[in-house]
């Protein structure tokens, strides 16, 4: 029997009402910017972290009457559906209120669970409470049983195919195909979709059964030959679908759509923040150590001709930008400056290391010729390499610093950005620096008139954990268009009965 709350959504958007979006484990909003740019209405969120949780309601609910239970901070597993939709004003009913839920679980509550727990929530709704595992992802599930919703998106890394042996993919689609769903997820890089960062991601795609629909993920608009280790990380992720057992192991894994090299090249680190201002104030020792504000506008250079993604930075829809930014900062580094002057594009700790031993070198050497010879083993001698030298051994930590290529889109951020910012040294010798958070930012493909919460460094973090805004309006576009080819045929379905009773 069809679910007549499903049938009454797809009814309310059939007369061209906004799809109402739910973003569960939120983070500052990577999601829900890519749904509300391709037309859908940002409802709610929730979201543990106090900074992200202020972030995202900057940005979707600034106006709003219930703009301080936006911008509070949520624990899913002490929130209930039904308190979230009282808190929130959302409607009286929860199983009505809400027509998308997206949102991508933490990979670390990824606990072997097994298929029996995750059927258990299908079964007993209440059940996920008495797991002291604490596992997030039947937190989202929970939600999902509780709202209805006509569709849904989840994001996650790609180890989640394969995490102790268990495709959790696999059987969390095993449980939504019991709740009424159908569903595939596949591994995309964002790359492929117009973002200047290569990040590799899982996302699985549902729709309610009442839609008559399948699912399909976007089209690629970019191409890069990505470097071996994408490649590698994918088969390590793919290694519990098997081939010749898809039918038995996987039938819910699609293959991605392949990029080739027709498309557009990919967005390089240039591209994505050359237009922005220079930093050099740290090299005029005009920068110190302490908390970082965004209270400063830093204008935007003048008479600049931008390319297409500046200009999209700068002009998204809602978060338009013309005067500059202010949250153009960067970490208080003194020691690695001439570190990051001197090392090449590409260059990673070990060569760091070395550059770093030789700049030592030259620098006892230089006392030498003022005639303040230091000795080994004194401590001038150790504090100069203190100084000089980074503590860190090379061969334990080959990929801690690694310096961005301006030809190639950057590497992957990760949150570890809100300690440090080593992985994505700016590729511009004279400026002998590692990425502000606005440059952070915009690799990630959030707008310039998208506001962070808090200082520097939990601004860092979201951004590091945030899904890609183009990547998620891309998986958006395409949810956006499947649900009006559904509604559009189920319209003809009706109009076709409607006329073959009145010939009748």
């Amino acid at each position: 029997m069809k679910r007549k709350v499903i049938t009454n959504k797809i009814e309310r958007l059939m007369k061209g009402e906004k799809a109402r979006v739910l973003d569960l484990f939120a983070g500052c909003g990577g999601i829900s910017l890519g749904f509300q740019k391709a037309g859908f209405e940002i409802s709610a969120a929730l979201e543990i972290d106090e900074h992200a949780a202020m972030t995202h309601a900057r940005n979707f609910h600034p106006d709003s009457p219930q703009f301080e239970s936006h911008a509070k901070a949520r624990d899913i597993t002490a929130t209930k559906p039904e308190g979230l939709v009282k808190e929130l004003g959302l409607g009286k009913s929860v199983s009505s209120c809400i027509d998308i839920i997206v949102g991508g679980p933490p990979c670390q509550s990824f606990a072997r669970v097994g298929r029996a727990k995750l059927r258990e929530i299908a079964e007993h709704p209440e059940a996920f409470l008495n797991d002291p595992r604490g596992n997030l992802y039947l937190s989202y599930l929970q939600y999902v049983k509780k709202f209805k919703p006509v569709a849904l998106l989840m994001e996650n890394v790609p180890d989640v195919l394969n995490y102790g042996g268990h495709n959790i993919a696999e059987e969390i689609c095993e449980t939504l195909e019991d709740m009424g769903y159908v569903c595939k997820y596949t591994l995309l890089n964002a790359v492929f979709y117009g973002v200047p960062e290569m990040r590799e991601r899982m996302f699985l795609i549902a729709y309610a059964k009442e839609l008559e629909t399948q699912v399909s993920f976007p089209e690629p608009t970019n191409w890069i030959d990505l470097p071996r280790g994408y490649h590698g990380s994918r088969q390590v992720a793919l290694k519990t679908i098997q081939p010749n057992l898809l039918e038995e192991t996987a039938h819910s894994y699609m293959d991605p759509p392949e990029p080739h090299p027709d498309l557009k090249p990919a967005v390089t680190a240039k591209a994505a923040i050359g237009d922005l201002p220079p930093i050099t104030l740290h090299l005029e020792g005009k920068l110190k150590r302490g908390a970082r504000r965004f209270t400063e506008l830093t204008p935007y250079p003048k008479n600049q001709r931008l390319n297409e993604f500046a200009k999209l930075m700068r002009g998204w829809p809602e978060f338009e930008n013309s005067d500059g930014i202010f949250d153009h900062l960067i970490r208080y580094l003194p020691r690695d400056y001439a570190i990051f002057r001197r090392m090449d594009h590409g260059n990673q700790y070990p060569e760091a290391f070395q550059h770093a031993l030789e700049l030592f070198e030259e620098r006892l050497a230089e006392a030498r010729k003022e005639g303040k010879a230091i000795k080994k083993g004194s401590e001038a001698y150790d504090e100069l390499k203190k100084a000089t030298v980074p503590p860190y051994d090379p061969g334990k930590f080959p990929n801690k610093w690694r310096k961005m290529e301006p030809d190639q889109p950057a590497r992957t951020l990760m949150a570890h950005l809100g300690k440090d910012s080593y992985s994505h040294i700016h590729y511009d010798s004279d400026q002998a620096r590692t990425i502000s958070v606005r440059e952070a930012a915009r690799l990630q493909s959030f707008p310039d008139g998208f506001i962070f919460s808090g200082t520097m460094n939990p601004a860092f973090r979201q951004i590091g954990n945030a899904v890609p805004p183009l990547m998620a309006y891309a998986l958006a576009s395409k949810i956006f268009q499947t649900i009006n080819e559904a509604i559009t045929n189920n319209q003809e379905d009706v109009d076709e009965f409607v006329r073959t009773a009145a010939a009748v």
